[in-house]
C-alpha cells in the first residue's frame, strides 16, 4: 500500500509498516475468526499489575441463567466516589474475549480520567447474534447505577464508551435506556464507531480506507453479528436508528483513511439535528483504531488529551 503509506501521519505510517500483515495487505481479517481469535490469543501478554489501581470482576447474573463479567479498574487513592465509564471494547463485535488483554489500556484510562472503568466482557458473534451484545450492556449499565454505592461510583455520573465494534453495543445502550427510561448516562464516547450495516457512505467504498481492514472484513462481521436477519433493529444497528432524541452529551471521533468515517459522522448530523450537544473530531492522516496501533505519536497523544477533557467535563461536573 505505498499510496496510502504517503498519505499517513509519518508516526502512523511507520507504526503500520512495521505491523504484521493479513494476507490482503490490511491488518486484520476476518474470513476465519477462530483462527483470528487463537492468533491474537497467541500474542497476548498479561500486563504487569499496576498497585494505583484494583482490579475487581463483577459477575452478574442474565435473565437465561448465565453470567456477565464486567471488570472494575478502580484508582486505589482514597475512598471518595468517582464517576463511572461503562468501557465496549474494539474488535468488530467478533473479536475480545477477554477485558483482561487489555489492562494496561483500561488502567491508564481509568488514571487519567479519575473514574471507576467498567470493562464490558459483551457476548461476541457469531456465537450470540445482535441485539445480544448490547442488552449485556443495557444490564450492567442498569446493574452499576442499582449498586453504585457498592462499588465507589456516583449513579448520576456514569458514561458510556465504545470503540470501533464496541460504539454498536455503547450506542445501543444508550437508546435502550432511553427507551426503557432508567436513569439517563452523563456522557456518550464513540470512537471511529461500527454503527451501520448497511455500508452505503462513501467511505465504506473507498479502497484508500482499506488499511486495518478490508470492505469485506467488515461486510463478514456484520454478517456475524446479525445472524442472517433482515429486519435490523437499530439495537443491532445503531446507525438505523430514526430517533436520536433524548441522549447524553456524545463524542465521537473518525478517522480520515478509514472505512467506518462516514457513518460517524453522519450519526455526529443526526444527533445534532435531535437536539444532542456533539464533539464531532476528525482526524487527517489517521487510519482506524490509529490510537491502538500507533499508542505513542503525536497525533494519538492530541486524541487522548481532547477525548479526556471531554469526560473529565462530563464526568466530573
Amino acid at each position: 500500500m505505498p499510496g496510502i503509506i504517503d498519505a499517513l501521519d509519518p508516526e502512523l505510517a511507520a507504526a503500520f509498516a512495521a505491523l504484521p500483515k493479513a494476507a490482503n495487505g490490511t491488518l486484520l481479517e476476518l474470513s476465519d475468526i477462530p483462527g483470528l481469535r487463537a492468533q491474537l490469543r497467541a500474542y497476548s501478554v498479561p500486563a504487569t499489575p499496576d498497585p494505583r489501581v484494583v482490579i475487581e470482576t463483577l459477575r452478574i447474573p442474565r435473565g437465561d441463567g448465565t453470567e456477565l463479567d464486567v471488570v472494575l479498574y478502580r484508582p486505589a487513592d482514597g475512598g471518595h466516589v468517582r464517576p463511572g465509564l461503562l468501557w465496549f471494547h474494539a474488535g468488530a463485535q467478533v473479536l475480545g474475549e477477554s477485558a483482561r488483554d487489555d489492562d494496561a489500556y483500561h488502567t491508564g484510562l481509568a488514571l487519567d480520567v479519575d473514574c471507576v472503568l467498567a470493562a464490558v466482557v459483551y457476548r461476541l458473534a457469531p456465537e450470540t447474534a445482535a441485539p445480544g451484545a448490547a442488552e449485556d450492556g443495557c444490564l450492567a449499565y442498569t446493574y452499576l447505577v442499582a449498586h453504585a454505592a457498592d462499588h465507589g461510583i456516583d449513579p448520576d455520573r456514569i458514561g458510556l464508551a465504545g470503540a470501533s465494534g464496541g460504539g454498536a453495543p455503547a450506542a445501543a445502550t444508550a437508546l435502550m435506556v432511553r427507551d426503557r427510561d432508567g436513569r439517563q448516562p452523563r456522557s456518550l464516547s464513540l470512537l471511529y464507531p461500527m454503527l451501520d450495516d448497511r455500508l452505503d457512505t462513501p467511505s465504506s467504498h473507498e479502497p484508500a480506507a482499506e488499511v486495518v481492514f478490508a470492505r469485506r472484513d467488515i461486510q463478514l462481521a456484520w454478517e456475524a453479528v446479525l445472524g442472517g436477519r433482515e429486519d435490523v433493529h437499530p439495537y443491532a444497528a445503531p446507525g438505523r436508528a430514526i430517533d436520536l432524541a433524548g441522549l447524553p452529551d456524545t463524542f465521537i471521533a473518525v478517522a480520515q483513511f478509514d472505512l467506518l468515517r462516514d457513518e460517524g459522522i453522519n450519526f455526529a448530523g443526526r444527533l445534532l439535528a435531535a437536539g444532542v450537544p456533539v464533539d464531532l473530531h476528525l482526524y487527517a492522516r489517521a487510519f482506524h483504531a490509529w490510537d491502538r496501533f500507533a499508542a505513542k505519536s503525536a497525533l494519538t497523544h492530541s486524541f487522548e488529551q481532547t477525548w479526556h477533557t471531554f469526560l473529565r467535563r462530563n464526568l466530573h461536573s
